[in-house]
């Protein structure tokens, strides 16, 4: 029977970690994506209400309306701003998730270089093992056959 890895807990342990890590990538690049979509439909919905003050003032506006459009348009300004800082946040937080990842991968690999070194040894040592005993063997019979001639 054949040994088994001493760190198969180790390699089993960086595996499941791994499969955590790549889960949360995955987490924080949906979030990332998310985060912009709703940055670009801040902005685009900007774009149309500027477009739109810009053809009422055109058209001639009254004072109070005039300062509804003004003030509608600084809070959609601080809204994008404020978008812009979360996109930023979550695309660092994207970023340190991939770095999290490589680091992990790294590991898995490592552990797994080492469980592939250790099952090549082990082989080798049963080959080693199974070639003595047959040479044991075809020895054993020469010998017989050598003691049965006259």
């Amino acid at each position: 029977m054949s040994e088994k890895f001493p760190l198969q807990l180790l390699l089993d342990l960086a595996n499941t970690r791994m499969d955590e890590v790549t889960r949360e990538l995955g987490e924080l690049i949906a979030s990332e994506r998310s985060s912009q979509q709703k940055l670009e439909l801040l902005q685009g919905y900007r774009n149309e209400y500027g477009e739109r003050f810009m053809e009422a003032a055109r058209s001639g506006i009254g004072a109070e309306a005039m300062r509804n459009f003004t003030n509608f348009l600084a809070r959609i300004d601080e809204a994008i701003e404020i978008q812009q800082h979360i996109v930023e946040q979550s695309r660092q937080d994207t970023s340190q998730g991939q770095q999290q990842w490589v680091k992990q991968r790294s590991k898995v690999r490592a552990f797994d270089t080492l469980s592939q070194r250790f099952r090549n040894e082990v082989a080798h040592k049963e080959l080693r093992q199974e070639q003595r005993t047959s040479d044991e063997h075809a020895s054993r019979k020469f010998q017989e056959q050598k003691n049965d001639l006259p």
